[in-house]
């Protein structure tokens, strides 16, 4: 592998133990995946997570000495300040919140505390290289905008975010990027739900693999329906990169998808039945709900505009609890239009900055939850809440009844 003479002196620690520490990830990596030499990058994001191990690695770079060299944006943890006022937390987990958005101000990160930063905070261009963590951000910057970042750890994308560069491997190479399979797809895809659940099936399907989908009918999906894909797709399976043929910039045709290369066989021929079948495997018996908890992927304004809608004016069941995790500009404009107070008087509750992963929400485990994501579904249950999975309009009416059916 080839470093450069200012690689070398960074590695060797003439900038600081800091930046030594973040190269020496760099270059084992590069290593490992037989890189052979790094590459300038112009941003990352980083999926810091609130967790120890990786504030961690976050305050022994900027405790000796590193910086962020790129802009790098953070996923959120949870809004210590706003949803203290509703749910106990131990002193351990507060702490450790607070260490967290310190650290990552200290070494020069942008908060924006969002698990979508293609859609708005964090926009690369085509072609671009890029280091960017988040299950859920690597397929939609690597498909839908044809930027180029490996499925990073939240510690290699701050790493890249100090040194400026990443290795040259994996989907910054143009081989590495080309279909590896086609799945067929002859369903009605409505709305961003249809999208996600189609992401889980494809997921399960495809593994690492990237897929190639052919659609039937012609298909115009939005960036909330891009993103709920491959969340799910990242969820069930570990899918960085796909292509959607006609839609997607690199698969105009199905020729350029698979790299000019011959076209394989369809592996799978995906019909509504199968989004039915999937969603109820996802889906345990329904019952009596204490949560409804939206926004994972983070909800856009657009989607609360939706569950307004929804509602038409009838108010929240007393004995449930109705969260949405948000972009923080989508609750700041909610807050100027008025439609965030609205929603409170009908028993919704927003929250910016914020993951359904986190310790905030633990006193409604033990009993049944309702979302339209199978992502929240999957971190919450590990916590100890299983979630019935329904799409927005049911998990509204779910809301109001007090229970799923």
């Amino acid at each position: 592998m080839f470093l450069t003479d200012e690689e070398k002196r960074i590695l060797d620690g003439e900038k600081g133990v800091g930046c030594q520490k973040a190269m020496e990830l760099i270059y084992a990596l590069a290593l490992t995946f037989d890189a052979e030499k790094l590459i300038p990058i112009k941003r990352a994001h980083c999926a810091l997570s609130g967790q120890e191990g990786d504030t961690y690695w976050c305050e022994l770079l900027v405790n000796n000495g590193a910086k962020c060299t790129v802009p790098v944006t953070t996923n959120p943890y949870w809004d210590t300040c706003y949803l203290t006022k509703f749910f106990d937390v131990t002193k351990d987990e507060l702490e450790l919140a607070e260490r967290t958005g310190d650290v990552y101000r200290r070494i020069g990160a942008k908060l924006t505390y969002h698990c979508a930063p293609g859609l708005g905070t964090n926009v690369p261009f085509f072609g671009e290289h890029i280091a960017f963590s988040e299950s859920s951000a690597t397929p939609y910057v690597n498909s839908v905008l044809g930027a180029r970042s490996n499925r990073e750890s939240s510690v290699s994308a701050l790493a890249a975010g100090v040194i400026g560069k990443t290795p040259l491997y994996g989907y910054h190479l143009d081989e590495n990027r080309y279909g590896e399979f086609l799945i067929d797809i002859d369903a009605e895809m409505e709305d961003h739900y249809d999208w996600g659940i189609l992401g889980h099936c494809v997921g399960k399907i495809a593994g690492s693999r990237n897929a190639v989908l052919r659609f039937k009918d012609p298909v115009n999906p939005g960036p909330e329906d891009f993103l709920y894909f491959g969340a799910e797709a990242a969820t069930s399976g570990a899918v960085a990169m796909y292509h959607m043929v006609g839609v997607t910039p690199e698969a105009r045709t199905i020729e350029q998808a698979f790299g000019n290369r011959p076209i394989p066989k369809s592996e799978a021929v995906l019909t509504n039945k199968d989004l039915k079948d999937r969603e109820e495997l996802l889906t345990p018996n329904g019952g009596e709900i204490n949560l409804v908890m939206l926004g994972c992927p983070h909800y856009t304004y657009n989607q609360l505009l939706d569950v307004e809608r929804l509602l038409g004016g009838r108010k929240v069941n007393q004995n449930v609890a109705f969260w949405i995790l948000a972009e923080f500009q989508a609750v700041e404009l909610a807050e100027r239009s008025h439609l965030r107070q609205r929603l409170e008087l009908l028993g919704v509750r927003m929250v910016g900055d914020t993951c359904i992963d986190e310790p905030c929400w633990k006193s409604f485990e033990g009993r049944l939850g309702v979302t339209d994501s199978p992502k929240c579904a999957y971190y919450r249950e590990r916590r100890g809440q299983s979630f019935a999975v329904r799409r927005l309009s049911e998990c509204v009416e779910a809301a109001i009844s007090g229970r799923v059916e």
